[in-house]
């Protein structure tokens, strides 16, 4: 056995299996391109089968084989003739028309999104989001949220485990694996190696223990790039080739996706955004730096305010006086939103997306002065440049969970 040592320097026992990935478990087994044309059905779907073949740059007749076989799998299902609802296509691309249709009305294909449910959990803080997902990301159960009573490695695996075996006797049919997803680092889907708000030492085997006491394969990912895949298959990013997801809450929070999948780079889950100048004349975070993005965050936000207000509030405190329309709120929401604009203005110039969207426990302010936010992304954009596109997600930790079932449902497609 291999131990993972917490902060109260208590010993966590982990699975002597150090150097394998989470539990794999797929829906099928076939070829690389039979893989590949059921994760474009689940992107793209309904789609037909002569527009799949031009995305894919498959034959018509080698798409028929591979489609033939995921029908008889029961994987996919054709939609009736008379169905007109069709999925989002890539950015740009236009079918061409078939030589062979000869009239024949097209018939559309989507996952036979009922026959698997998945669960998807988010730890955010000393609490815990878990929804059960059909094959498509669409909730099958309502959202549960319970606070943890202890953020030890072992008493979180409990938990979550307990509310595991929960959803698998309440969810037809019972779920068939499991995505974790929290703030921080992981590595080979399985192993914790950073949680700063959960305050982890050394590395935890996640997946292991939430195995052992859920009893359902399961995989752990940063939660932000669990939300960029979400967004690539199910959401606002569907089709688009390359876009940004920027993040503000209790942190700052970025990652880039490129063609469906985010971008991969080793240290990209230690908050490598978090200490870029937005504001010369901002704060001090605690780091030293002035006006760092740490200046976006929930802490920083209320001591600015508390500073500003001459006695000490909290965060909650001046998001409801933004929204009262307090005159002190309103000026640092103003500011927020700027400094936020130059953040996502960075991400436009050097990561070039098409499109950038923003989210976060704190992204509903965001929504209240818009246009301070296209101020702050023009003040650092050269005036030639194309406007940049950037869209405030509807916020919830059930968007959340439901983002790390979509990493499950992703391994469990293959």
């Amino acid at each position: 056995m291999t131990t993972a040592t917490t902060t109260d320097e208590q010993e966590y026992e982990t699975p002597d299996n150090t150097d394998t990935d989470a539990t794999t478990v797929q829906w099928f087994t076939g070829s690389p391109q039979t893989h590949r044309v059921t994760r474009a059905i689940a992107q793209y779907g309904p789609i037909a089968r002569t527009t799949l073949a031009q995305i894919l740059g498959l034959s018509q007749g080698a798409l028929s084989r591979i489609t033939s076989d995921l029908i008889h799998e029961g994987v996919i299902e054709e939609l009736p003739d008379n169905t007109t609802t069709q999925g989002r296509l890539p950015q740009g691309f236009v079918p061409k028309e078939s030589r062979e249709k000869r009239g024949r009305p097209q018939t559309n294909l989507q996952l036979r999104a009922g026959e698997r449910t998945f669960l998807g959990i988010n730890i955010h803080g000393s609490e815990v989001s878990i929804v059960a997902v059909d094959a498509l990301c669409r909730p099958v159960s309502p959202c549960r949220t319970f606070t943890l009573e202890s953020t030890k490695p072992q008493d979180v695996a409990a938990a979550i485990g307990t509310a595991i075996h929960d959803y698998r006797t309440a969810v037809s049919p019972s779920p068939v694996a499991v995505g974790l997803s929290f703030g921080g680092h992981a590595e080979n889907d399985r192993y914790v190696t950073y949680a700063p708000f959960l305050h982890w030492d050394g590395r935890v085997d996640a997946a292991g223990a939430i195995e052992q006491s859920g009893g359902l394969p399961t995989a752990v990912f940063n939660d932000l790039d669990s939300l960029l895949m979400y967004e690539s298959w199910f959401g606002a990013g569907i089709g688009v080739r390359r876009f940004a997801v920027v993040t503000i809450g209790a942190g700052v929070g970025y990652s880039l996706a490129e063609d469906g999948m985010p971008v991969d780079y080793p240290d990209k889950s230690y908050g490598l955004a978090g200490h870029v100048l937005v504001d010369p004349a901002g704060p001090r975070c605690y780091a030293g730096h002035t006006g760092c993005s740490q200046c976006l965050t929930n802490d920083s936000l209320a001591e600015e305010y508390s500073s500003m207000v001459g006695h000490m509030v909290t965060f909650d405190q001046f998001a409801a006086d933004a929204q009262e329309g307090t005159a002190q709120a309103r000026q640092l929401l103003n500011r927020l939103c700027f400094r936020l604009g130059v953040l996502v203005s960075m991400v436009a110039n050097f990561a070039m997306p098409s499109k950038v969207l923003i989210s976060g426990e704190s992204s509903f302010l965001a929504k209240m002065n818009q246009e301070s936010i296209r101020s702050g992304i023009n003040w650092y954009r050269p005036s030639q440049a194309a406007t940049v596109d950037f869209e405030i997600l509807d916020f919830s930790w059930e968007s959340w969970a439901k983002a790390a079932a979509a990493r499950a449902i992703a391994r469990y497609i293959g």
